[in-house]
């Protein structure tokens, strides 16, 4: 037997190296496939030898890239594990203050006091020299108290907490980090300038070097933000707050006018502050009361003050005026705001009446149904009734409305018998479709005989169960009581059925709850097992107080069961129909390709098929066809 052929040494190295390289990948290399002509040799082995070096160059790429790939992955691995070692290490939880705590609205309150201190006596201390003077070692107690409350704030903001995807960050660094970056830390670092080394400079007469401490106003706008919001009075606080701005920019006039007429003269003319040398007004209480009585005139341009005659006593008045027309238009805008907003209610409300007394004046309504309407209204807007609890709550998410619902309601539903055993889900879904509702003295919420839509639980007030008669009573129900429970359940062999078994009353104002059979059926939709628990308590009560027909010959049937009934059998016998359409078709079908296989045989075996068999086929087609008809035919007869 002959050797197989060898092929040449370079041709089995590129070989070699092309299926390392994966080139050729799953693929068997035929001998045929290369050219073993000895002529061209030379020429095959040089190219070879190029697109071997190529081949090489490429490898070398790959694996550089490789590495570097691999370098790069294990230093972001390194990085992440020193991240994570930092966090662990360096993370430490420490005290955090909540920012809707009580402690941190304290906090609040007490670095308030500081900022309003040096926003009022920096001021009146720089424009009357002798408040300066005479309380001298006053203000430097306090101006470092001040001092050591501003650097505490700083430390306090370090422990602040606050809220990254809806949870609280408690890590110190985080904390800092966070504060650091804010715009107010910038502002708290220059109020924290001990400007106070001038005094060595300029002497004790310059308290206005102080006026870096003004820098915290911040603090004073979130702390009343804070108390208009946690207020139950909210109108009023808006009120008082802009009184208080006010008076503090009376206040800053008041000064910079003393100070504005020091610096041209006291007594030079009729505008600036009289001379000192009268006795009456050199003392410290009459230079601000005057200032402030002045500055008051002014912004409020009410009254008449002396006419300036200097240009700069002008411009002086000119800029008073133009803050006293601000301040004008500020506060007759607010106040009329809030004024609206406090009486928005009752606006409402009083319409509400307005337009059902004129609907009774159209309508000719008697004096004392009239009378009785009215009455009714007074007692909802006195005792505070007149808001529709669903119009409030509808602002709130489903979870908190159901807290609040629960808060309020869960207690009275679980006195009901049938619900007591209920699971939670179901008595909140009862919970928030209760609707309250009031009556007046002699009202009836239900008289014998009509169809019980509703249940009713008694809130406050006493119902009378009375005859037919309206006169006999036969017994009152107080708060905590409820009726007709068993009436908005339907259940099957109840001799009242849903109609109410006796005439309810109300004997004064009384505030109930009320649930409707189409809520509570619409909640037992989610709750079968609830559904058929309530059936068969209710089914209980009845068979105890006698109420329920134990003789099934006496049972009437159901109009919804037998609407039922109908409904089940109308859709059975519409997928019948469907059915037999289906097999139609594919009778349909098979009957062409029998016939398509039927004239191949004949083509190959060039026998004829009978035209009996034919005709046959044909006449079981036509059959087929009409049994459509025959079905809807019958069907029609049923319904008949």
């Amino acid at each position: 037997i002959a050797a197989p052929p060898r092929m040449p040494p370079l041709i089995e190295e590129d070989l070699e190296e092309d299926i390392e390289d994966e080139d050729f990948p799953n693929s068997s290399i035929s001998i045929a496939h290369f050219n073993f002509n000895n002529s061209n040799n030379d020429e095959e082995q040089g190219k070879k030898k190029k697109a071997k070096k190529e081949k090489k160059e490429r490898r070398e790429k790959r694996e550089k890239k490789k590495r570097k790939e691999q370098k790069e992955k294990e230093n972001v691995k390194e990085k992440e594990k020193g991240n994570e070692k930092e966090k662990k290490e360096g993370s430490k939880e420490v005290f955090v203050i909540n920012p809707a705590s009580n402690l941190y609205y304290q906090w609040l309150l007490l670095i308030t006091l500081p900022v309003m201190y040096n926003w009022t006596l920096i001021i009146a201390r720089a424009c009357f020299e002798e408040l300066q003077h005479e309380y001298l070692i006053t203000w430097f107690f306090l101006d470092y108290i001040c001092d050591l409350l501003y650097l505490a704030d700083m430390a306090f903001r370090t422990r602040t907490g606050y809220l990254e995807q809806g949870l609280l960050v408690k890590d110190e660094k985080l904390l800092i980090k966070n504060y650091r970056d804010s715009p107010q830390f910038r502002l708290d670092v220059i109020s924290m300038i001990p400007t106070d080394v001038l005094y060595f400079v300029l002497g004790l007469d310059y308290p206005e070097i102080r006026i870096n401490k003004l820098l915290r106003l911040n603090r004073m706008f979130e702390f009343f933000e804070r108390s208009q919001t946690m207020t139950n009075y909210p109108n009023i606080f808006r009120i008082c707050t802009l009184v208080m701005y006010i008076i503090i920019i009376i206040h800053w006039n008041a000064c910079l006018y003393f100070s504005f007429s020091k610096a041209i003269g006291f007594g030079s003319d009729a505008w600036v502050y009289p001379a000192l040398t009268e006795p009456e007004f050199g003392d410290l209480l009459r230079k601000y009361s005057f200032s402030l009585y002045w500055s008051t005139l002014t912004l409020t341009t009410i009254g008449e003050t002396p006419s300036p005659e200097l240009d700069s006593e002008f411009l002086f008045h000119v800029v008073d005026f133009l803050v006293g027309v601000l301040i004008f238009a500020t506060i007759v805008g607010n106040i009329a705001t809030m004024i609206s907003n406090m009486n928005a209610a009752q606006a409402q409300f009083q319409a509400r009446i307005d337009s059902i007394k004129q609907y009774m004046q159209v309508r000719h309504v008697s004096k004392d149904l009239e009378k009785r309407v009215i009455k009714w209204f007074d007692y909802l807007w006195t005792n505070k009734k007149a808001q529709d609890e669903r119009e409030v709550l509808r602002y709130l998410p489903d979870k908190l409305r159901a807290e609040i619902g629960m808060n309020v309601h869960l207690d009275t539903l679980k006195k009901v018998r049938i619900f007591a055993d209920c699971e939670a889900g179901l008595l909140i879904e009862l919970i928030l479709k209760l609707r309250p509702q009031v009556f007046s003295p002699g009202d009836y919420i239900c008289r014998k005989g009509d169809i019980g839509r509703e249940m009713y639980i008694i809130k406050e007030g006493k119902l009378a169960v009375v005859a037919d008669d309206g006169v006999t009573e036969f017994c009152v129900l107080g708060d905590g009581s409820y009726f007709g429970e068993i009436s908005i359940l339907s259940i099957k062999g109840s001799k009242a059925g849903n109609r109410r078994t006796a005439n309810i009353r109300s004997i004064g104002y009384s505030d109930l709850f009320c649930l409707s059979k189409d809520d509570l059926m619409e909640a037992l939709t989610e709750y079968p097992d609830a559904k058929n628990m309530l059936e068969e308590k209710g089914r209980q009560i009845l068979m105890k107080d006698g109420l329920i027909e134990t003789d099934p010959a006496n049972l009437k049937p159901d109009q919804k069961d037998l609407e039922d009934r109908v409904n089940r059998i109308y859709n059975t016998m519409e997928q019948m129909q469907a059915k037999v359409k289906k097999l139609l078709a594919d009778y349909e079908k098979t009957d062409k390709k029998l016939k398509e296989r039927i004239v191949w045989i004949e083509r190959y075996t060039g026998e004829e098929v009978d035209e009996e068999d034919e005709d046959e086929g044909q006449k079981e087609a036509k059959e087929g066809e009409a049994a459509p008809g025959k079905v809807e035919e019958e069907k029609k007869k049923e319904d008949k």
